[in-house]
């Protein structure tokens, strides 16, 4: 195991994690965008939801929750397009990001920009859809993280993220391999293992098997070949 591994305080001071531009200007839709990374048009998702029967008699907000947003862009250009189709009354767009670099917004609307850590900050409310596009792989505790993200889902809500499994590692230092896959795939979620993709369908309260031990910023390159940070955990915990 790293000798020296980081709890979550120390981490954000890493300058792998405060250097980290892999969702800083990413856009809705187009060559660099969530439509690209996710396989899916989140808008199409908050549309349908919007023109969903039972939805209409409740009455109540559509939600979307981005993980590591950014700068926001991503959300502001999705209220723009919902307030120019008469919906943005209808909404709720909410972005964590921890680094307060926000792209400037007029006061008002539908859409929450929220400078905090992913791991410590907790939702208010549930949401149709939670979203975090290449940001866990500069969190720690990146299963806390999941684990809250599909507790505050709504019972038809989807959370999808980009997920490298080969990130968690045991206390030796190697991946946790297929222990951490079962664990997932039997609290409900889907592991694609070739996009490095994890979704999951409907609001969940689970509890994996693995006890967060500390972070490694000097992991190196992932998938992405950018640095990435792994997380350490005790399996059985």
């Amino acid at each position: 195991m790293v000798t020296s591994l980081l709890n979550e305080d120390a981490l954000t001071a890493s300058s792998v994690v405060a250097n980290r531009a892999m969702n800083r200007e990413r856009q809705l839709t187009g060559v660099n965008s969530y439509e690209r990374e996710l396989g899916f048009r989140p808008l199409d998702w908050l549309r349908a939801r919007l023109t969903d029967d039972d939805r209409r008699t409740e009455k109540t907000r559509v939600a979307w929750l981005d993980l590591c947003c950014g700068t926001g862009r991503a959300l502001l250009q999705a209220a723009d397009a919902l307030r120019t189709e008469g919906l943005g009354d209808a909404t709720r767009l909410v972005g964590i990001d921890l680094v307060d670099a926000f792209t400037p917004r007029p006061p008002g609307g539908n859409v929450e920009l929220v400078t905090a850590s992913v791991v410590s900050w907790q939702p208010s409310g549930r949401f149709d859809l939670i979203t975090c596009v290449h940001g866990l792989h500069y969190v720690g505790d990146k299963l806390a993280v999941l684990t809250r993200a599909v507790d505050a889902l709504t019972e038809t809500g989807l959370f999808i993220a980009d997920f490298d499994a080969a990130s968690i590692r045991r206390p030796d230092g190697q991946p946790m391999g297929r222990g951490l896959t079962t664990a997932l795939r039997a609290a409900g979620l889907s592991y694609d293992a070739r996009r490095h993709r994890l979704a999951c369908h409907g609001r969940r309260e689970i509890l994996l098997p693995f006890r967060y031990l500390g972070a490694d910023d000097h992991a190196g390159p992932n998938y992405t070949h950018q640095p990435a940070v792994h997380s350490y955990y005790q399996p059985g915990s």
